[in-house]
Formats: C-alpha cells, structure tokens, sequence
C-alpha cells in the first residue's frame, strides 16, 4: 500500500544523468587552454550531483512519511465498511496477480467476504459453450451473434443473483475460478485482453464483454472496473462506456479507498489518468 516511487526514481535519473555528463565533459575537453573551464564545470557537476542527492533523500523521506500515513489512516477510514459483503472478482481474458493482492489489501479491513474469482476465457469458447447448451435456446450459438449477445447478458445477471446458467457452462466459460457466484453484493471487474487474438477474435470478445457487464450492471449492484496506473492498454474507457465506475491506481492507497467506497455505491472514474474526473469520491461518513 503507498503511494508510487515515481519521484524518487526520477530523482535517481537525474543523479545519474549528471554523472555521465561529468564522464563525457571530462573524458572531452583536453589541454592547458581549457583546464580551467574543465574545472570550472567538474565542480558545477559535482555540486548539482550532490544537490540531486539531497533532493533524492528528501523525496525518499516524504515518500515514507507518505506510505505511513496511509498505512494508518486507511484503516480507520475503512474499517467494518463493507461488513459481510460478498464481493466476486471478476477477469475478462487474464487477471495479474498484483491485482489480486491489491483487491485483497484493500478488502482486508473493511469486513467483506470475497466468495468468488473467475476469469473468463480469452478467446471465447463459443464451440465449447454451444455445445454446453445444446438443448437450450442457445442452440445456434455459432451461427447466431445475437445469441452470444444474449447469453453474456444471461450469465452477467446470474453471476450476480444466482442461477444455474453459469454452473452449465463453467468449464468453457472460465479459463480458471474458484469460490462461488450468486447473491453477490458487488462485482470488481479487471480486464486484461490477450495480445495475440485476431480480429475475429477480438470482436467475439468485445461483444461477450459488453454483454456480460450489461447482465452485470443490469441487476444494480455496485460494480466497479480497477486497473493499475501502469496498465496497457488501458481499459477505462471500456468500463466507463460500460457504466461501470473504475478507478485506475489500484496499487495505491487512493485508488482502494476509491474501490471500497464505489463498492458503497460512489459513482465516477476514479484516479491519477487524464480519463479519471477525480482521484477520490466523496468520503461518506463512517456508520455510527
């Protein structure tokens, strides 16, 4: 939990780059007519060498006073918020382990259970899923786009509330789960594409996706997208246009706080990228 060490690594460049500066003025200037310049610069050099240094152990410190403080405050700021919860993580095409840790940092205080992670899998399975519901009205699968359309938007809703449409199709529906669906009281979403689909692909994904978050949303239980500041491509724009809220800085302090309280029911893009309209919801009062 913290803030990032962006600062202090950009101090740490600086240091460095001044130093290759120093190597190469020295390694080039030669002769009696410029030792004196030489001179002159190798101790300009050297002195902003030592300033970035101070500069680097300044931001180190105010990282630490910063991580701290967040260590200590979002206890307090989240404890028994979500008491008895079940929340579900949901991963479309992959879901990173640090955002699984990240999910669990952030729910660890707050009293909620996480009853149930799946991954759903990228490519779609369509052959597979058809032949799951051969004797249902999703018979046509294959051939029938509006099917898939349906069928996403069936499982979004059961996985949600419950039902048995996603125990029929949980082999080719999920690439790897674990816990269970059903009477959830919030959904976090990741997304996490495989590079290597074609076209096709691509487009059979992207019309699952969204008709697994329209079953989703379309129940009204909160629902939000995360994803790690470094994340590419990145997929807010994905979870704005489909209603869900997101925050994009997972990893960092502000951007579980801004989870556990959509999860309560804030609405907005939350987080550090130009997509975010502000890092934080409005902080509602603790209960009691």
């Amino acid at each position: 939990m913290g803030y990032s060490a962006r600062y202090h690594a950009t101090s740490l460049i600086a240091v460095f780059l001044s130093l290759a500066i120093g190597i190469l003025i020295g390694a080039e200037f030669g002769g009696d007519a410029l030792t004196g310049t030489r001179k002159d610069l190798e101790r300009s050099l050297v002195g902003n060498l030592e300033d970035a240094r101070s500069q680097a152990d300044q931001l180190g410190g105010e990282l630490g006073n910063a991580n701290e403080f967040s260590e200590r405050v979002y206890p307090v700021l989240t404890r028994d918020r979500l008491e008895g919860k079940r929340i579900a993580i949901v991963g479309l095409g992959g879901l990173p382990s640090e955002v699984t840790a990240s999910v669990e940092e952030a729910l660890a205080p707050t009293g909620a259970q996480l009853v149930g992670v799946g991954v759903v899998r990228e490519p779609v399975d369509v052959n597979g899923l058809a032949a799951d519901l051969s004797k249902t009205r999703f018979f046509d699968l294959e051939t029938n786009s509006d099917q898939l359309t349906a069928l996403g938007k069936g499982l979004g809703r059961q996985l949600v509330i419950g039902g048995t449409l996603p125990e029929v199709v949980r082999g080719h529906l999920f690439s790897r789960t674990s816990g269970s669906f059903g009477a959830l009281d919030g959904v976090i979403v990741v997304r996490d594409q495989p590079q290597d689909m074609g076209p096709v692909q691509r487009a059979k994904a992207a019309q699952f996706e969204s008709a697994l978050m329209s079953g989703v949303t379309g129940t009204r239980t909160p629902a939000v997208g995360i994803e790690t500041t470094g994340a590419e491509p990145s997929s807010i724009a994905f979870f704005q246009g489909s209603d869900l809220s997101s925050v994009d800085d997972i990893e960092a302090s502000a951007g579980q706080l801004a989870m556990v309280f959509a999860m309560l029911g804030a609405e907005g893009s939350f987080g550090v990228k130009s997509s975010a309209d502000r890092l934080l919801p409005e902080l509602l009062a603790p209960e009691g």
